[in-house]
C-alpha cells in the first residue's frame, strides 16, 4: 500500500523499516498521518512475515508534534468534533502500544509532544545523543492528554512530574533517566546500535514474542 505520509520498506529478515516522512514540516502529526500510522499498526502488526518495525523519521526532527494546522482546528472546533479527533490519535497510539510486533523507534533531532507519545508506546527507543525532548503542549495553552497516561506509564508519575507540565525541553541523558529512551549513541552509530536490538527478536519465537507483548 502507498501512503501520503510515510515511506515504508521491509528486508529479507522481516524487519520493516518505517519513516515518517513530511520533512518539510518536521514530521507533525496529521490527521492523515495519524491514519496512515493506526493503519500500518494494524495491517503491519498482523503480517506473518514481519518480524518487527524500526520507526524514524526523515529530515532533521523525528516528530514535532501535532501539526500546528491540525490542532488549529481542534480548537476552533465544537466538544463533539474535538473528542473524535483526540479519539483518533488515541487509536493510533493504542494500536502502536498493542501490536504484537517489537516496535524500534530511532530518533533523530528531537521528539516534541506527540512525538514523545510515541516513544512512550515503542518497546525499544534509540535516540542520538544530540537528541532532544519536550512535553511542549502547556507553551501552546495545551494539555498533554492523549498521550499522557503512556507518558505517565513509561516514566511514572513521579519522574513525569518533572517535564509533563513545564514544556521544558531536555536532553538525551535526561531522556535516558525519565525513562523514555533506552539507550542514546552518537549520530554516526544510531544504525549500528538500532541493528544490535533489532537482532534479539530475530533469534526468538515470533509467536511467543507476541504473546508476551501482550502479557
Amino acid at each position: 500500500m502507498t501512503y501520503e505520509t510515510l515511506d515504508i520498506h521491509q528486508d529479507d529478515r522481516g524487519v520493516a523499516y518505517v519513516t515518517l516522512n513530511l520533512p518539510d514540516k518536521r514530521n507533525a502529526l496529521s490527521a492523515t498521518m495519524i491514519d496512515e500510522l493506526t493503519d500500518v499498526a494494524r495491517t503491519l502488526g498482523a503480517a506473518p512475515a514481519t518480524r518487527a518495525i524500526v520507526l524514524s523519521g526523515a529530515g532533521k526532527v523525528f516528530c514535532a508534534g501535532g501539526d500546528l494546522d491540525w490542532m488549529k482546528a481542534q480548537i476552533a472546533a465544537d466538544r463533539a468534533t474535538r473528542m473524535i479527533e483526540a479519539r483518533k490519535l488515541a487509536e493510533m497510539l493504542r494500536a502502536l502500544n498493542e501490536m504484537p510486533l517489537p516496535l524500534i523507534s530511532k530518533i533523530t533531532g528531537g521528539a516534541f509532544g506527540g512525538g514523545v507519545g510515541i516513544a512512550c508506546v515503542s518497546d525499544i527507543v534509540i535516540a542520538e545523543t544530540g537528541a532532544t525532548f519536550g512535553l511542549t503542549e502547556t507553551r501552546l495553552g495545551l494539555i498533554p492528554a492523549t498521550i499522557g497516561p503512556y507518558v505517565i506509564n513509561r516514566m511514572g508519575a513521579g519522574r513525569a512530574r518533572q517535564v509533563f507540565m513545564s514544556a521544558r525541553v531536555f536532553d538525551a541523558p535526561e531522556a535516558e533517566k525519565l525513562g523514555v529512551v533506552s539507550k542514546y549513541c552518537d549520530i554516526d552509530t544510531l544504525d549500528a546500535c538500532v541493528t544490535a536490538e533489532v537482532a534479539p527478536f530475530l533469534n526468538a519465537a515470533p509467536n511467543a514474542v507476541a504473546v508476551a507483548k501482550k502479557l
